[in-house]
């Protein structure tokens, strides 16, 4: 009877919290709980290497990187992590990477229980969807699609390791094949060798497999239900035209622009540079690697040092834009960037809508990217400077530090670990705000329910530039 009483007490409590919180607030919460159990995970000894030893700081530090899979540490983790250390890790990428309420809507898809308008909602907010209808469907779909692809790679990593000799024991090539596939497919891109992929640097096969994966984590969940719909519309023959979302073509259309142009970038850059060793079959596919590294995974197959100031200029604003919304990235995303290029040139034609692809952007959309895009300069600016006065590091180094942090990436010029107590905290904080997103971030702040003034005050004209 006494147990009965406190599971009403808790189902009484929960329902307050809803009743009082905003769904922003509650998924929020929801990753600080999760982060609060990865740093108790990290803590156990079956995860551990024997011996080993981490700060209180330093293993936070560990779990908010891995619950935003950043990919940024402050210490080796192949010493302090286990094999099974390493399989935990996996599981966490998931949570952080594809969402916490996509994980445990996928088990109650699985276990066939029954989903609450309000987890309906809770669904909505951590995918960062527009609406309710098929969200459930959504789930499934992307889920189990993410799922196959991991499994299928991870089997041909695993072969393809053996065969090619890159590991002698199949356990060992099994092992790291699965790791490889899920880090890229989850955009972690933790270093669990101490060489991150750099062994692989002349491997045509791996490299663009690994960009593959990358894309299909990076691109948007939305997409990828949109491409399912797509194949099924194929396989049934329909006379019927199937129509992409306004979503997906933008999605992919600032995706290729920023990757076809950043490959640019960096091949005009480091030809005569870092790259002038190489043929110019390799100059192209190193720079296609960075241009797609950069916008979320933080793999790399290079020292980052080896690259110029502007090079790494290029990684940083490439780490700052990241990945499509509702997808495993951070960043202010790509929709944000594609939207005020299309406003600046709907301003430069003196247009008063933005239109593409027989559609209007929605004014509201256009105030929050602007607002996003804002926020995030800002506080990246904000941290730069605040880094730059506590650390004893570069410039270049603490801007692709913050990028990097912000946009959830994980690359690095190897100054993490040497960051003082402040600076780690600083650059935990913009993690999570990668993961959780600026937008979001914001609206923490605000009421669950906003009462409408129901006037409005006289419009006046002011000088502008």
């Amino acid at each position: 009877m006494n147990f009965d009483r406190r599971i009403s007490f808790l189902k009484k409590s929960w329902k307050k919290i809803n009743n009082r919180f905003s769904s922003i607030q509650i998924i929020v919460f929801y990753y600080l709980a999760m982060t609060i159990l990865s740093l108790i995970l990290f803590s156990l000894p079956i995860f551990r290497e024997p011996g080993s030893h981490v700060s209180f700081l330093d293993m936070l530090f560990m779990a908010i990187s891995t619950i935003s899979v950043t990919g940024l540490t402050t210490f080796d983790i192949n010493s302090v992590f286990n094999d099974t250390g390493v399989l935990m890790l996996e599981v966490l990428f998931h949570i952080g990477g594809l969402g916490i309420m996509m994980i445990t809507t996928f088990f109650f898809i699985v276990s066939k229980r029954r989903i609450t308008l309000k987890q309906r909602q809770l669904i909505m907010t951590d995918m960062n969807q527009p609406r309710l209808s098929g969200i459930v469907n959504l789930i499934r779909i992307t889920f189990t699609m993410l799922l196959a692809i991991e499994v299928l790679f991870g089997t041909i990593f695993s072969i393809y390791f053996y065969l090619a000799g890159y590991y002698h024991k199949i356990s060992e090539a099994i092992f790291f094949g699965f790791y490889q596939a899920i880090s890229a497919v989850t955009n972690s891109g933790f270093d669990v060798t101490g060489e991150s992929i750099i062994p692989f640097s002349h491997d045509v096969f791996f490299i663009v497999t690994i960009m593959v994966l990358i894309f299909i984590g990076g691109i948007g969940f939305p997409v990828l239900m949109d491409f399912h719909g797509w194949v099924y519309h194929k396989k049934s023959k329909s006379r019927l035209p199937f129509r992409f979302s306004l979503f997906s073509k933008i999605a992919l259309l600032a995706f290729f622009v920023l990757f076809i142009g950043g490959t640019v970038a960096i091949w005009l850059l480091e030809k005569n540079h870092s790259f002038s060793s190489m043929n110019l079959f390799d100059q192209w596919l190193n720079s296609a690697f960075y241009s797609m590294t950069t916008r979320n995974a933080g793999l790399q197959i290079h020292d980052l040092n080896l690259f110029q100031n502007t090079t790494l200029i290029i990684f940083s604003l490439l780490m700052f834009i990241g990945c499509s919304p509702s997808s495993v990235g951070g960043g202010i995303r790509t929709t944000t960037i594609a939207i005020i290029g299309l406003y600046l040139f709907s301003f430069l034609k003196n247009e008063n809508d933005i239109n593409i692809f027989g559609r209007k952007i929605a004014q509201e959309d256009v105030r929050k990217s602007v607002v996003v895009f804002m926020l995030s300069a800002g506080m990246c600016l904000f941290s730069i400077l605040f880094l730059t006065a506590t650390e004893d590091h570069s410039l270049i180094s603490i801007i692709v530090e913050v990028t990097s942090a912000f946009g959830t990436t994980g690359l690095s010029l190897g100054i993490t670990d040497d960051l003082s107590s402040t600076g780690k905290i600083m650059i935990a904080i913009l993690m999570f705000i990668g993961r959780v997103g600026m937008l979001y971030t914001l609206m923490l702040f605000v009421p669950k329910e906003t009462q409408d003034l129901g006037y409005e005050f006289p419009e006046e004209k002011i000088i502008i530039g």
